[in-house]
């Protein structure tokens, strides 16, 4: 018996004696959680924190595989480190039929997703039916055939009355908070422009890495994540954020009609090219696995397809949202991102480069509409009026017409602590049964354009 296997025994021998013991705890606890094939780490960062709400027990269905083993040693390192451990009890069975067994069995009512994902949307459907609540890891919809699946589970699960929710961690940054925030003052703003195809009022782009550390070690990823058939590519993937953050920053709480309010004006895609010995320092396996062999080109190496590019307007604000992926960041730097929201009197920019040490950094400039005083007074009042919600908040001039906004560090907080924020949020739904009336249809929005633009990239040729 291995140590993983050790620590699934112990586990489950911990929530026996909870469970015998703790019976009025458990009836305190009205949130039970599931966990469904977790084979993304992401299923684990929901768990890096406690909620006062939710059971310390949580069920796990899973097929047996170094998939499951991954996901509970991470459970095990939020258990066990010295500062704010966690207490999860993680039940877990092992079986092919894992499935079955936990809408069989039914011993939560949260279902959390986060693994292969051209199987996430019929898990996604059969737990919705079932009557249960879903909390689920980006994407949650690949290509068109997902997307009609989607729709059909949102509209189940308001005849169930449960939540079906997506991970946004995004929204959750301080520094694409101040720059939504800073968009919402028309006196310093002046609203979003309109755009063209070549300038956009709005534009997100990323920059993500296949091998980098998640906790503080290095993350091994499944072979199948580098199927695109299974993963999902780039344009179905990462962009779900970017998309997300373009309609929530740019029409806050306003409900988005993908038939009336999207019109997809160009998407390509482009791939990213592995080699053996980087697919064997990702995975730790030495060959690739038949399902990838369609995609390997002569030279041995493996194409996937990651990189996408989707040209849109939406209620006629022009906007684009772009993702690439590397191997691997050149030491002391990481995944990045820049945006900019261009209004007609300031620029709101986010820049994560060398000038920033890699950290993302918010920058406002004058358009040129006003003069320099004006500007900066405009920029001054913004700021003060923010303080109230942001506290510390500062500016300093960097060049004629130029500002970097500066956070206060206690407002500042990880990718990996998003998650907690963003399932605090969710448990704030489950609790009032409600969700605000914009989100499933902007979610729907969302997987719309996503699956529609890579319908529209496979017709073109890559560059």
């Amino acid at each position: 018996m291995d140590r993983q296997q050790k620590l699934i025994t112990l586990l489950a021998f911990a929530c026996l004696g909870a469970c015998q013991g703790g019976a009025d705890n458990m009836q305190q606890k009205d949130i039970r959680l599931i966990t469904v094939a977790p084979g993304h780490f992401h299923a684990a960062l929901v768990q890096k924190s406690m909620y006062p709400e939710v059971d310390s027990v949580v069920h796990v269905y899973a097929p047996e595989g170094p998939e499951l083993k991954a996901h509970l040693a991470l459970i095990d390192q939020y258990n066990t480190r010295a500062d704010n451990p966690t207490r999860w009890n993680e039940v877990v069975y092992q079986g092919e039929d894992y499935l079955e067994k936990m809408l069989e069995e039914r011993k939560g009512n949260v279902v959390v997703l986060a693994g292969n994902n051209q199987r996430k949307i019929d898990y996604i459907s059969r737990s919705v039916d079932a009557g249960l609540n879903v909390l689920a890891d980006k994407p949650m919809a690949i290509n068109k055939e997902g997307f009609s699946k989607l729709q059909q589970a949102f509209a189940t699960a308001k005849e169930k009355d449960v939540l079906l929710y997506d991970i946004m961690t995004e929204r959750y940054e301080i520094n694409t908070m101040l720059q939504r925030s800073l968009s919402q003052v028309p006196e310093f703003f002046g609203g979003l422009v309109e755009g063209s195809p070549d300038q956009p009022a709005i534009t997100k782009e990323s920059v993500h890495h296949f091998f980098k550390e998640v906790s503080g070690k290095p993350l091994v990823r499944p072979a199948w994540f580098y199927d695109t058939k299974q993963q999902g590519e780039g344009l179905v993937d990462v962009t779900t954020h970017l998309i997300d953050l373009v309609q929530w920053e740019s029409f806050p709480e306003e409900i988005i009609d993908y038939k009336q309010d999207i019109e997809l004006l160009s998407a390509r895609r482009w791939s990213t090219s592995l080699t053996p010995a980087q697919f064997e320092r990702s995975t730790g396996q030495a060959e690739f696995p038949s399902f990838l062999s369609s995609s390997l080109g002569d030279d041995g190496n493996l194409a996937v397809y990651a990189n996408g590019e989707i040209n849109y307007r939406l209620k006629g604000i022009h906007a684009k949202v772009s993702v690439i992926w590397n191997f691997e960041a050149p030491q002391g730097t990481g995944d990045t991102h820049y945006s900019i929201m261009r209004g007609k009197y300031a620029n709101l920019i986010i820049r994560q480069g060398a000038e920033e040490q890699y950290k993302p950094r918010l920058y406002v400039e004058s358009t040129g509409e006003r003069d320099d005083d004006a500007f900066e007074n405009a920029l001054k009042k913004a700021v003060d009026q923010l303080d109230g919600t942001y506290k510390g908040l500062a500016y300093e001039k960097v060049d004629d017409g130029r500002y970097l906004i500066n956070i206060d560090p206690s407002l500042v907080t990880t990718h990996e602590e998003h998650f907690a924020e963003v399932t605090e949020k969710y448990l704030g739904f489950l609790q009032s049964g409600t969700m605000p009336e914009w989100e499933v249809p902007n979610m729907i929005a969302k997987y719309y354009l996503t699956t529609k633009a890579l319908e529209e990239a496979e017709t073109v040729s890559a560059p």
